[in-house]
């Protein structure tokens, strides 16, 4: 063995403990602490291949073996069917809300959008753009204050498909229930609940999902896909915003986010540790229930403005002193709040500059000691400013 690498390896194994902030962050997020360290483990000599995952070439039997075993871990942890493709992409989310109508959307046939909050609103601004659209419900009204109940949706008779966002990470807002589409493909934005919960794949067309929030770091996308509805688009569209093109080469046409695909799969890997998708439902369940708990144990000082049956497990959204104090009061209390609690260890708590207020978001990484810590902090905070 070279006397670098002796270096390397020694200088590793007895790296200081680093400290560990509880991160609350809306995306990127916290990953797994375990995750972290096999990332630090592997980063100079990835399994013995004498090189960094980042440094591979894509086209490499190690790196097509780590693509194929994070579709693999997606596909066993999901019960994704076999009709299902499932690719990695780039362009986040955001893309997607511009991919999925180039390739799905029929001429005549308008994209039905069940409207909740600011990421519906970015896709029906890029349906705006040349695609037939309708609003099959809307809370808008209710500045996203609750989801839109079954007797509100009014779907269109010949739909292409209708969009939906599953978590709504700014207004604090997730689907209990997927609603029922029928023959309708239904797409959905599970940028920010993915892997948290159980789902039935067979209920969509395509799920798309940013993985920085709960599967993983920023810059790679996933996307599962029934792959007959690939086949809907025009094969004159870019070849790199066509599903087929990427179903057909495996994720692999040009070059992917190698490090992120890497790290997808070792979430993924740290999920099925925990007992797979129903063990980690269970653990987000009780982290959002001791939140929100707490919140309506404060006897008004927290508000949570969302209706009860429609708030997120993923991001709890509250006002600080939302009833004793005025509206410029209450947003100083809520400055001195998030101030506190970063000079305290916890970040990310201010919530989305177009709504205020604070913003705790429990994706799959965060522990919940950490949860315990905020709750005990919430409560010495409104001891000290009640």
């Amino acid at each position: 063995m070279c006397e670098d690498c002796n270096t390397a390896s020694s200088t590793t194994a007895h790296a200081p403990t680093t400290r560990r902030g509880f991160n609350f962050n809306a995306g990127p997020a916290a990953l797994p602490l375990p995750v972290l360290e096999r990332i630090r483990e592997e980063l100079l000599d990835w399994r013995g291949s004498g090189m960094s995952v980042m440094e591979m070439t894509h086209r490499s039997p190690e790196f097509e073996s780590i693509n194929a075993s994070a579709e693999q871990k997606l596909r066993s942890l999901l019960a994704i069917p076999d009709d299902y493709a499932v690719i990695f992409l780039q362009g986040g989310g955001s893309l997607q809300f511009t991919m999925a109508p180039m390739n799905l959307s029929v001429p005549g046939k308008p994209v039905d959008v069940l409207h909740t909050g600011a990421w519906t609103a970015k896709a029906i601004g890029e349906l705006k753009k040349g695609f037939s659209y309708h609003i099959a419900a809307s809370t808008e009204s209710e500045k996203f204050a609750r989801l839109p109940r079954p007797d509100e949706i009014n779907f269109s008779p010949t739909a292409s498909y209708v969009h939906i966002c599953t978590n709504n990470t700014i207004e604090g807002t997730q689907w209990p229930a997927i609603p029922e589409t029928g023959a309708t493909p239904l797409v959905a934005d599970m940028s920010s609940d993915i892997a948290s919960r159980p789902i039935d794949v067979k209920k969509f067309g395509l799920i798309f999902a940013g993985a920085q929030k709960n599967l993983g770091p920023s810059g790679v996308t996933i996307v599962i896909l029934r792959k007959d509805l690939a086949e809907r688009a025009d094969k004159n569209l870019p070849t790199l915003l066509q599903y087929r093109t990427h179903i057909k080469e495996k994720s692999l046409y040009h070059t992917p986010p190698t490090f992120a695909v890497y790290v997808v799969g070792l979430v993924l890997e740290w999920i099925e540790s925990l007992g797979g998708l129903t063990a980690i439902h269970k653990r987000n369940d009780a982290k959002a229930k001791l939140l929100y708990d707490t919140i309506e144990a404060s006897g008004g000082f927290y508000r949570c403005p969302v209706e009860q049956s429609s708030r997120s497990k993923m991001n709890v959204v509250f006002r600080v002193a939302a009833v004793s104090k005025a509206p410029t009061e209450m947003e100083a209390i809520e400055k001195q709040f998030a101030i506190e609690a970063a000079a305290a260890g916890f970040a990310g708590t201010p919530g989305h500059r177009s709504v205020g207020g604070i913003r705790i978001s429990l994706y799959n990484a965060v522990e919940p000691a950490a949860v315990e810590a905020l709750t005990g902090f919430m409560r010495e905070f409104q001891r000290s400013h009640g």
